[in-house]
């Protein structure tokens, strides 16, 4: 199967040409990008010479009719939603890594990305790509709305709790973290080495264009519409991402029993990993992979869950996950092409 990436210039795009050049179904035939078209990838990139020696091309949907059969779109926000649709209207499959399709709500989407929404009903016919939960929805879709890296380990660590009716949804609170990764390549002072380095910082604090997708998202699996508490900080690191989640328990499982379940639930996942009673994950045990590994506590004393999530935010929060949703519309092995080990240390 021949694919394109648009946006392939940027972080999730170049991970996506990593994975895709190991994928056994899959062929790279053209690389998209607006601002560095013309531009050979391992000029702009020096790690892929010799391995792909690709000219970015400018956007053309005929072009890309012509040569592809799936279209990954891996831009900021605000682009997709112009581009994509003359995409889907020529038949190519689409998985979009943006936030564009992820919302169902127009009004929503204007509010927290502050721009203009895309069709109404194009967000209709996106289906959420958030595999272990909408595999069934995924089967056979032509059109992905990928989710956020940080709902997708949110709504992960979630799940199993939200699902069985085990927690308060009110009382829910994400403590995310993430590494400079997650904001793109984009010049942007903030993210200078002397300004991120030594140092963990708040941002965005009640204000996340993340916060309404989680809230969607645990609204569809609840049957119950709650507002959340969630609130993200950078780390001095390139990659990896974690969140801590705190909710109340409505129902009085031990711990052991709460393990049971999240490993019940997740029994047939193959990238969702359950840590042993005691024992917490780390960003660096799962980078480089497409895994979520997610370990809890429960104290009896507050009634509180606390859940850690984690994940490489390139890779399962965008690019794996993109290909994992791919894997599953085609009926392919879903760890086709992402069958990787952590890099660790």
């Amino acid at each position: 199967m021949k694919a394109g990436i648009v946006g392939a210039n940027g972080y999730s795009g170049v991970e996506l040409i990593r994975l895709l050049l190991n994928h056994p179904y899959i062929e790279l035939e053209m690389l998209v990008s607006h601002s560095t078209n013309g531009q050979k990838i391992q000029d702009i990139y020096p790690h892929l010479t010799g391995v792909l020696n690709h000219e970015l091309e400018p956007f053309d949907a005929n072009e890309l009719a012509k040569r592809v059969e799936v279209v990954f779109f891996a831009t900021p926000a605000g682009v997709s939603k112009t581009l994509l649709p003359e995409c889907l209207d020529k038949g190519l499959l689409c998985i979009d890594l943006s936030g564009d399709f992820r919302l169902k709500t127009p009004e929503e989407y204007e509010k927290w990305y502050h721009q203009a929404p895309a069709e109404a009903a194009r967000l209709e016919t996106a289906v959420y790509g958030l595999a272990e939960i909408n595999h069934k929805q995924i089967e056979g879709a032509q059109f992905i709305a990928n989710p956020g890296c940080y709902p997708t380990a949110s709504l992960l660590g979630l799940a199993p709790a939200v699902k069985d009716g085990a927690i308060d949804l009110s009382t829910v609170i994400i403590d995310g973290k993430s590494g400079v990764t997650g904001s793109g390549r984009k010049a942007s002072i903030g993210n200078l080495y002397a300004e991120v380095n030594d140092s963990v910082k708040a941002y965005k604090l009640g204000a996340h264009q993340h916060t309404p997708e989680i809230e969607q998202e645990l609204a569809a699996m609840s049957g119950e519409k709650s507002a959340i508490t969630f609130s993200t900080h950078l780390i001095p690191m390139s990659r990896g991402l974690m969140c801590t989640i705190y909710a109340t328990i409505t129902k009085g499982y031990s711990e052991r029993e709460w393990l049971d379940l999240y490993q019940s639930f997740y029994e047939k996942s193959p990238f969702v990993r359950i840590r042993p009673q005691g024992n917490w994950p780390a960003t660096k045990e799962v980078v480089g992979s497409n895994f979520c590994d997610i370990g809890l506590s429960v104290d009896g004393r507050t009634r509180r869950l606390t859940v850690v999530s984690v994940i490489d935010n390139v890779i399962k929060g965008a690019a794996g996950q993109a290909i994992q949703n791919l894997n599953i519309i085609k009926g392919w092995d879903e760890k086709a092409g992402l069958s990787l080990t952590p890099v660790y240390p």
